[in-house]
């Protein structure tokens, strides 16, 4: 399964228990909740299912939907 720009963001939204319409793609996800625990949380699913290779430090470094998605490899 291919992780997407989409499937990011619609998790990023379910850890911060939102609506993805409510989530902006290009800001901080901290400005809206988001936590170095949900961001573990989050990266340790994306390496289950997607077998992502990043680490925290490059998911905290830039935390925005948008960011992520490049950084991961993401699809459109």
């Amino acid at each position: 399964m291919t992780l997407t720009t989409e499937r990011i963001h619609h998790d990023v939204a379910a850890a911060l228990g939102e609506d993805p319409a409510e989530i902006p793609v290009d800001e901080s996800l901290v400005d809206y909740g988001l936590d170095s625990v949900r961001i573990m949380t989050l990266l340790e699913r994306w390496r289950r299912e997607h077998g992502v290779q990043a680490d925290f430090a490059d998911l905290a470094e830039a935390p925005a939907v948008e960011a992520w998605a490049r950084l991961l490899g993401a699809a459109s």
